[in-house]
């Protein structure tokens, strides 16, 4: 088996071969990804919490296990780490922000970090995210600015900015992220990694986002095997969230490399709307819409027929900041970050009429979208219409709906309408910035989505950065 020289550049796939054939110990790879974090993280701001004794000790009872012959799961020993949106027991899970109290007890784990850890999961500690979730960039007054390893003048984008961070830099190869607009999706697209949004409760959440049923969960992973194998884990149905969907017994290891020779795929540049994609995104797209061509898929260029849902995501969302905004105290809602201020206040305006009207729009919108799918196998569009931009601090930009999301035509609609999507590279601008390309698959069509991004990847291996230093 061919692996990198560093244990720490080593897929979660290629860790548990090392486990199997006793070439490496679960001990060896935590300490390889820490020494990372440790080298690389005063840079990156990737993570927020770094548990090295906890981390250490599951490693070394996971090195135990493995001695036995008797991993006690999937994942069993492969450093994971979780967003900083999402309960982890012993921890403190601060959202970004600095209103909530760290000192509290902290003795939840949320679906995701419980699936992760009964599957053996070494986990690190929490990656950063903007205050709340609240943007596609991922700054805070509590953390700062998290940057990209790409070239860390830029943006990893956000939400979950320091899971995709983490993963590209080596600092794990398995991450959890949320996404509610594309908070997945953007950072792998801008960090050059594999993220998925799963099917709207494919993977439970608890407590539930106060943003309401845009918010998903996915993985964010070095290549798509590893997504798929983190599937297998995440999707386990959790009594605590009333809207994840029931027991689901896919293996979506089964079938992941036969190809998608046959299948029906829309290609859409634009979606009809998207008036200022860059250049070299839409570039490196048609490049890769031609090589899923040459796999065999029936490409036909067609846009679904539907008008910027803009207002519409942001509509919500702004209302998500405001329902927030008022679970805070005055003293509190003076120390919030800037832009989530200014989002609760654009939330405060909507009315009643205008609330409903919204989720009407909505509706019609994930009306249209399952009819346009029964067409298609798979959409496929940019994953993001720019290259990573310049990293910047909280509040420097007054907050619009343009302004937070104008710039990712292609991530919020699959939010509204609640399918399965992901970003995957596809490219490197001149500046050598990663390119994203998006696959949407149907509603409950998760399996699709990882075998079309896999046929992809075999043509087309995701690269890692070279990190300074």
């Amino acid at each position: 088996m061919s692996t990198p020289n560093d244990l720490a550049d080593c897929t979660a796939s290629q860790l548990l071969d090392l486990y199997r054939s006793g070439q490496a110990s679960p001990v060896q790879a935590t300490q390889a990804v820490l020494a990372r974090i440790d080298q690389h993280n005063p840079t990156l701001r990737a993570f927020c919490h770094v548990a090295h004794e906890d981390t250490l000790a599951s490693a070394r009872a996971s090195e135990a296990r493995w001695q036995q012959g008797a991993p006690c799961g999937p994942l069993d020993g492969v450093p994971t780490s979780i967003k900083d949106l999402i309960l982890a027991k012993g921890w403190p899970t601060l959202r970004g922000s600095r209103t909530v109290d760290p000192s509290q007890p902290w003795d939840v784990d949320a679906p995701a970090t419980a699936r992760l850890r009964e599957a053996g999961a070494v986990l690190l500690g929490k990656t950063t995210t903007p205050e709340f979730g609240c943007k596609g960039e991922t700054n805070s007054p509590l953390t700062g600015i998290t940057r990209n390893p790409w070239n860390t003048a830029k943006t990893p984008g956000g939400s979950s900015g320091g899971a995709a961070a983490a993963v590209a830099a080596g600092m794990g190869p398995l991450s959890v992220g949320t996404d509610g607009a594309g908070s997945v999706r953007i950072p792998a697209a801008f960090c050059g990694n594999f993220g998925l949004k799963p099917s709207f409760g494919r993977v439970p959440a608890y407590p539930l986002s106060p943003f309401g049923s845009v918010a998903h969960l996915g993985p964010h992973t070095m290549n798509v095997r590893d997504a798929a194998l983190m599937m297998n884990v995440l999707k386990a149905p959790d009594a605590r969230d009333w809207t994840s969907l029931p027991s689901d017994d896919t293996d979506y290891l089964q079938g992941l490399d036969d190809g998608i020779r046959g299948w029906r795929i829309a290609y859409s540049p634009t979606l009809g709307y998207a008036k200022n994609v860059h250049p070299e995104v839409a570039a490196a797209v048609d490049a890769a819409v031609q090589q899923l061509a040459d796999l065999g898929a029936i490409m036909e260029q067609v846009d679904p027929g539907f008008a910027d849902p803009l207002d519409i995501s942001t509509g919500l969302w702004f209302l998500g900041a405001w329902t927030v905004w008022n679970t805070l105290t005055p003293e509190q809602q003076a120390r919030t970050d800037p832009d989530f201020r200014a989002q609760a206040e654009i939330g405060s305006r909507h009315s009643a009429l205008q609330v409903q009207q919204l989720h009407q729009r909505r509706g019609a919108l994930g009306s249209q979208m399952r009819q346009f799918m029964q067409r298609f196998d798979l959409l496929v569009t940019p994953a993001v219409a720019v290259p990573a931009f310049d990293a910047r601090p909280a509040g420097h930009t007054p907050m619009a709906p343009e302004a937070m999301l104008g710039w990712t035509p292609f991530s919020y609609p699959f939010n509204l309408t609640q399918q399965p999507a992901c970003t995957i590279p596809c490219g490197l601008t001149r500046e050598g910035l990663p390119i994203g390309l998006q696959l949407v698959g149907p509603m409950f069509g998760d399996a699709l989505v990882l075998r079309a991004a896999r046929a992809y990847e075999q043509r087309h291996p995701i690269p890692r950065p070279r990190l300074a230093g």
